[in-house]
């Protein structure tokens, strides 16, 4: 593996605020919002943000080069600024696909650098799967397939092993008569006509998340579980998704499909301690698939945010920005 003595590389790039911003509509209940920042003529990357729900923020721009991407993030159905708000009406993995081909064909663009993390992995491979002609390169980090095997490790028995104290939090608000399966007990609340049930829930589920995402929990995100609206959209719709098992038609749809998209440049960076999406997906994921360069980083969770991965992140972005970018790919400075 290529290596670097620059003190500098992978660092977020500055702050950057969008040139454009809008709303796209996706069908006759979905609004999506999108922006736009960077190099309004460079090389196009698209942000997928993981959940499903969990929204776009401003430091997911700082990944890639300015001077050298257009950089283009969304908000996913019912999340962050698309509307309506926490949606689940016409909400599945494929409407997601359908409409990241719609925003595509707005943008103008005809291929495009597909990044994302966790569940923004999960849209990210099932995209190209199914539109491997439209991607020039996948950035992907903390490798999540939606199998059963993996719901079940973090929701029903396993991260429950390592996280003790927040797992009780999260178990709280369900009766001990449905602990024998906490996705639908929890589906059953997040769904229902009681307001408080719903806050409760949507608290309780956002909040193990937060407190399991780092190898260090972070006091930063458990606040951001008690934003009512954001743990309601993280909540409501992740519940949904896994709910359905992930609308795919079988289990392990992604990883049987891997075939298809080996030809595609990508980089797989996963974190060695993350107990959100364990590492042996992402091992799987990299056996069936050699030609994508690996970064197993052993200091390491779930976050995009933690030191070592984020540094890969960056990395394997300016990677591309070189290889695809054409001259104004420069890199840091």
């Amino acid at each position: 593996m290529a290596t670097t003595t620059d003190p500098a590389a992978g660092a977020l790039y500055a702050p950057i605020d969008p040139y454009d911003s809008g709303f796209l509509q996706v069908s006759s209940v979905h609004s999506v919002y999108y922006e736009q920042c960077g190099n309004k003529n460079g090389l196009p990357v698209v942000f997928l943000h993981g959940g499903p729900g969990g929204g776009v923020g401003p430091d997911d721009r700082r990944y890639f080069d300015p001077a050298v991407y257009r950089i283009i993030l969304f908000d996913q159905r019912g999340a962050g600024k698309s509307t309506p708000t926490a949606s689940l009406e016409d909400n599945s993995t494929w409407a997601l696909v359908a409409d990241i081909e719609a925003l595509r064909t707005r943008l103008d663009v005809d291929r495009w650098v597909v990044f994302g993390g966790s569940w923004g992995s999960t849209l990210a491979l099932t995209y190209a799967i199914r539109h491997a002609d439209r991607v020039a390169a996948l950035v992907l980090r903390g490798i999540f397939t939606l199998r059963k095997s993996e719901i079940d490790w973090f929701y029903q028995s396993g991260a429950s092993h390592i996280f003790p104290d927040a797992w009780e939090t999260y178990t709280s608000p369900i009766p001990p008569d449905e602990h024998n399966d906490f996705i639908r007990a929890y589906h059953r609340r997040l769904t229902g006509d009681d307001a408080e049930v719903r806050r409760r829930c949507g608290v309780a589920w956002s909040t193990w998340e937060m407190a399991t995402s780092k190898l260090y929990t972070d006091p930063e995100l458990l606040k951001r579980a008690q934003n009512d609206t954001w743990a309601d959209q993280f909540a409501r719709i992740e519940c949904h998704y896994f709910v359905n098992e992930g609308f795919f038609e079988k289990d392990g749809w992604i990883l049987d499909n891997v075939e298809k998209i080996r030809h595609i440049p990508a980089v797989i960076v996963q974190g060695r301690y993350d107990v959100v999406c364990p590492a042996t997906t992402a091992w799987e994921l990299h056996r069936k698939w050699p030609e994508a360069e690996f970064h197993l980083i052993a200091d390491a969770g779930h976050s995009a945010k933690e030191e070592g991965i984020r540094k890969r992140l960056v990395l394997a972005a300016d990677r591309f920005a070189r290889e695809l970018g054409g001259a104004a790919a420069a890199g840091h400075e």
